[in-house]
């Protein structure tokens, strides 16, 4: 699974207080983001959440990847958001002919 969709699936559940919420927001299933979860928890070799059927809570450290987490994701919203600028901006150098000398 891809890290990057795990990472922003467990920020979200964090965030929204449960599977369900992060799998609306995703347009997916509950059960697609456990998928995801359980593919970072086994990556990292470390339970993230404690779960039940009714709440989920982090981890000692659940807490220190969430926050890691977070903070890469909103350096990759910054990066995108720097881009979509200056793709936005004309760059280069812009030539003006005179009438006559444009080509026909």
């Amino acid at each position: 699974m891809d890290r990057l969709t795990g990472m922003s699936l467990f920020v979200c559940a964090v965030d929204r207080g449960s599977f369900a919420a992060a799998a609306r927001d995703f347009g997916m299933t509950p059960a697609m983001v456990g998928r995801h979860v359980r593919a970072l928890e086994e990556r990292v070799g470390a339970q993230l959440l404690q779960r039940t059927t009714r709440t989920q809570r982090l981890t000692s450290f659940g807490r220190l990847y969430y926050e890691r987490c977070a903070r890469v994701l909103a350096e990759i919203d910054a990066m995108d958001r720097t881009a979509d600028e200056l793709r936005a901006s004309p760059r280069g150098k812009l030539r003006v002919l005179p009438s006559a000398a444009r080509p026909t």
